[in-house]
C-alpha cells in the first residue's frame, strides 16, 4: 500500500487493563538518574537503563494491545519521556527516538489501514528496540540503493543512530537512483528496516559529542546489505514533503522534545533548590522570574505539540504548527538553562550540580529538524500561501 493512503479508521481498540506507565517511569528515574554522570563521564551508551526499561514493557508501551502491546497513548508517554528526561536526558532522547517509530507504525495501521501490523506485532511479541536513521536522513534520505535479483543491495552511513548498541532493527531508507525503473521517474528513497546483526552491517563508534552522551549515537554502516524486494515498506520522490513526513512531524517531535523539556525542567528544579537557601535579592529574584517565562514557554508549545500528535490531522498546516513548537520549545528549555545556571552562579560550574550537564545536554535541542531557519522559511511560506517545496 502506498505510504500517503488512506482508508476508514481502524475499529477501537478493546479495552485493557490500564498500566500507569508515568508512575512505572517514577520508579525508575531515581535509579537512571544516578547511572547518569557515570555515561556522560565516560561517553557510554546508557545500557543499563535500556535493560530497566525493557523489563518494564516500556518498549511495546505503544504497540495496541490488539498486537500484544501496551496500548499507551502518545501523551503518556511524552509525560514518561519528559520525566526520564529529568533524570537523564540521554536515556530519554534515545527512548523517544524508538517510540516515535512505533507511534508513527500504529498511528498508521489505526488510521490509515497501512500494513504495519507486522512491525508492531514483532516489536511487541519479541520486545524489539528500534533504532532510528532519521536524524541522517530526513526528505532527501541518503545512501544508495542498487537493484539486484529479488530485491536491492544499500549502501549508507546513517549517523545519529541513537540506542543501536541494543537495537534490532534500524528503520531507515536509501536512495534508488535509477530514473527509468523509479516509480515516480527520478531518485526514489526506498523505506526500509535492516537487523542491526545482519551481514554488512556495522556500529562505528563515533559518539564523543558535548551533551547526550549517552544516547550512544553512533554511526550505522550499511555495505551491500541486501534487502528484498517484499521488505520494501514505501517509496516516494526523494527531496519533496511527503504525507509520511506529515506524520512524522505530527508525532515524532512531541516525543523527542518531550526530553529536552525534561532536562530543562530537572536545571529549574535544582536552581530553585539552591537559590531558595540565599537571602532574599531583587537580582536573584529577577533571573529566577526569566527562568520561569523561558520554562513556561517551553512548557506551553510543549503542550501544543502533544495535543497536536493525539489530535492533529497531518498535512502542511499541521507541520507548520508543530514545527513552531518545536522552534519556540527548544528556544525556552535552552534559555530556561542559561537562566538556571546564572542564578545559582559559579556553584553551576562545577560538575556535581548536575547543571553543566544539563547546559551541554539541551544544546542538542537545536538540531533536530526542522532547525530554526528551515523552519522560519516552511513557516513563511505556509503563511504566504507558496508551495512548501519551491
Amino acid at each position: 500500500m502506498p505510504l500517503d493512503t488512506a482508508v476508514p479508521e481502524t475499529a477501537a481498540a478493546p479495552v485493557a487493563d490500564r498500566i500507569d506507565w508515568l508512575a512505572r517511569a517514577d520508579r525508575l528515574a531515581e535509579t537512571i538518574a544516578a547511572q547518569a554522570a557515570a555515561h556522560d563521564a565516560d561517553d557510554s551508551f546508557a545500557a543499563d537503563a535500556y535493560a530497566q526499561l525493557k523489563a518494564e514493557g516500556f518498549f511495546k508501551a505503544l504497540v495496541p494491545v490488539e498486537f500484544g502491546g501496551g496500548g499507551a497513548e502518545v501523551a503518556e508517554i511524552c509525560q514518561v519521556i519528559r520525566r526520564l528526561g529529568a533524570a537523564c536526558g540521554s536515556t530519554a532522547l534515545a527512548f523517544a527516538m524508538h517510540s516515535h517509530l512505533v507511534a508513527v507504525a500504529a498511528w498508521r495501521w489505526r488510521k490509515q489501514g497501512a500494513p504495519t501490523e507486522g512491525l508492531l506485532k514483532r516489536v511487541a511479541a519479541e520486545d524489539l528496540v528500534l533504532v532510528s536513521s532519521g536524524g541522517s536522513d530526513w526528505l532527501a534520505s541518503g545512501g544508495q540503493a542498487v537493484k539486484v535479483e529479488g530485491g536491492f543491495a544499500i549502501t549508507a552511513r546513517k549517523a545519529f543512530s541513537s540506542g543501536c548498541l541494543a537495537g534490532d532493527l534500524l528503520v531507515t531508507s536509501a536512495v534508488w537512483q535509477n530514473p527509468e525503473e523509479g516509480p515516480e521517474g527520478g531518485p526514489t528513497v526506498l523505506h526500509f528496516a535492516v537487523p542491526l546483526k545482519a551481514q554488512g552491517v556495522e556500529i562505528v563508534e563515533t559518539w564523543r559529542t558535548l551533551g547526550m552522551r549517552g544516547t550512544g549515537s553512533h554511526d550505522v554502516v550499511l555495505s551491500q546489505v541486501f534487502v528484498p524486494e517484499a521488505a520494501i515498506s514505501g517509496r516516494r520522490p526523494s527531496g519533496p514533503w511527503h504525507p509520511l513526513f506529515h506524520i512524522i512531524a505530527m508525532i515524532a517531535f512531541a516525543l523527542i522534545y518531550s526530553a529536552y523539556l525534561g532536562v530543562a525542567e530537572s536545571a529549574r528544579a535544582q536552581a530553585l533548590a539552591i537559590t531558595g537557601r540565599k537571602a532574599p535579592d531583587p537580582h536573584l529574584a529577577e533571573l529566577i522570574g526569566s527562568m520561569e517565562n523561558a520554562f513556561a514557554g517551553a512548557e506551553m508549545a510543549w503542550e501544543r505539540m502533544v495535543d497536536t500528535a493525539e489530535t492533529g490531522v497531518p498535512g502542511p498546516e499541521t507541520t507548520n504548527r508543530a514545527m513552531i513548537c518545536r522552534t519556540l520549545l527548544a528556544q525556552g528549555a535552552i534559555a530556561a538553562v542559561e537562566r538556571a545556571m546564572e542564578a545559582v552562579g559559579g556553584l553551576s560550574f562545577y560538575r556535581d550540580t548536575g547543571l553543566e550537564r544539563a547546559f551541554r545536554d539541551i544544546q542538542g535541542a537545536r538540531f533536530h529538524p526542522l532547525q530554526d531557519a528551515p523552519q522560519r522559511r516552511y513557516s513563511g511560506r505556509v503563511a504566504l500561501g507558496w508551495d512548501i517545496d519551491a
